[in-house]
């Protein structure tokens, strides 16, 4: 059977076991673990997601014994680094967490998240935490779910430092998402009191910034939309080095016109698609889905691969061209354009569309 095009997975391991089609960006595994504490910063549905999951799976020692099979048939996989599958795991998700009505309400779902995640801990390494119910004192106590995320972030730090476990890797998708709206919504006073230095959200980057410093923490990736929260939280997490406009990591996420060229070869190859409609085709991919610049705006432009892969899945399952041409989930959040230019609400869309078809 074909491969198939799997659009909206952000799981890595369904792409391999279902057989998706997969453009291979591992070669920026290797580029990424030479780099501290990075963060990285895309539009939204770009494929970070799919991204964090995939280092989840590249680092966590939990899926040694995957390793063969999920990154096998890759660049990675035939060139693995040192410290594949060597480290516990967490992977957050901020856009989980509602922006709610008071600050005390976000932390609480903050901590609910969080301190889930960090508990769970005990449940997926029970041979390197232990186990708590022989009571012999060696095993990870259990998270208190109503305390800080720092002090049990902390906590657990210590008790890896204490015995010389391997370190953890953590892994944060989306960590502006529910500061993003909070800003949105013109909700500042609550901003604020998000980014302030005493804020539950100050001392957890600040709590990583220690793991990192004492070893406990082998490295945090953060991925966003936009660096505005990061920025406020300054002193909290210093250590964060910003790759969103480096050259060397511009194409990690996005496809190139070689990737594509590539895709759609073994597309028409495997479904058997009437050639004569290949230059109609990238015409018109070309036209609706390339074109992004994070770098250099005279360089090579970017593919967004999720409405690409929207586009695909429609055309091999129907072999015709979809009526609409972007998914409705992806439209632009007008919210933003009008929150950064101060623009009227009546006339947002005009400012839009003058700037869309004039450049001015």
């Amino acid at each position: 059977m074909p491969k198939r095009v799997l659009y909206g997975v952000a799981n890595y391991e369904e792409i391999v076991r279902k057989n998706g089609y997969f453009v291979d960006k591992t070669p920026y595994i290797a580029r990424l673990e030479a780099v501290e504490n990075p963060v990285f910063l895309r539009p939204r549905r770009f494929g970070k997601s799919l991204l964090c999951r995939m280092l989840e799976c590249y680092y966590n020692i939990g899926q040694r014994d995957q390793f063969a099979e999920l990154f096998g048939h890759t660049w990675i996989g035939q060139h693995p680094t040192p410290l594949h599958n060597s480290c516990m795991t967490v992977a957050l998700d901020f856009s989980v967490v509602e922006p709610s009505a008071t600050i005390a309400q976000i932390e609480h779902d903050f901590k609910r998240h969080c301190n889930y995640a960090l508990d769970l801990l005990r449940v997926r390494y029970p041979t390197l935490l232990g186990d708590p119910s022989t009571g012999s004192g060696q095993a990870l106590p259990p998270v208190d779910l109503k305390d800080t995320v720092a002090a049990n972030l902390a906590g657990v730090c210590q008790f890896i430092g204490s015995r010389r476990l391997p370190p953890l890797y953590v892994i944060i998708d989306e960590y502006d998402n529910f500061a993003n709206q909070l800003i949105t919504g013109h909700r500042d006073q609550l901003y604020r009191e998000l980014t302030r230095d005493d804020s539950f959200l100050k001392t957890f980057f600040k709590a990583l910034k220690e793991g990192r410093k004492t070893g406990a923490i082998a490295n945090v990736f953060i991925t966003g939309v936009l660096p505005i929260t990061m920025d406020d939280l300054a002193s909290g997490f210093n250590i964060a080095r910003f790759i969103t406009l480096e050259p060397g990591f511009e194409a990690m996420l996005g496809f190139t016109q070689a990737e594509v060229d590539a895709l759609l070869d073994e597309i028409y190859r495997d479904y058997e698609m009437d050639p004569a409609t290949r230059r109609e085709v990238d015409a018109l991919i070309r036209n609706h889905y390339n074109g992004y610049h994070f770098v250099n705006p005279n360089g090579e432009p970017l593919y967004n691969s999720t409405i690409l892969m929207f586009f695909l899945d429609y055309f091999t399952r129907y072999r015709e061209i979809p009526e609409f041409l972007t998914d409705l989930n992806l439209r632009t959040d007008l919210s933003w354009v009008r929150r950064i230019t101060g623009s009227n609400p009546a006339y947002t869309e005009a400012f839009v569309d003058q700037l869309t078809t004039t450049n001015r």
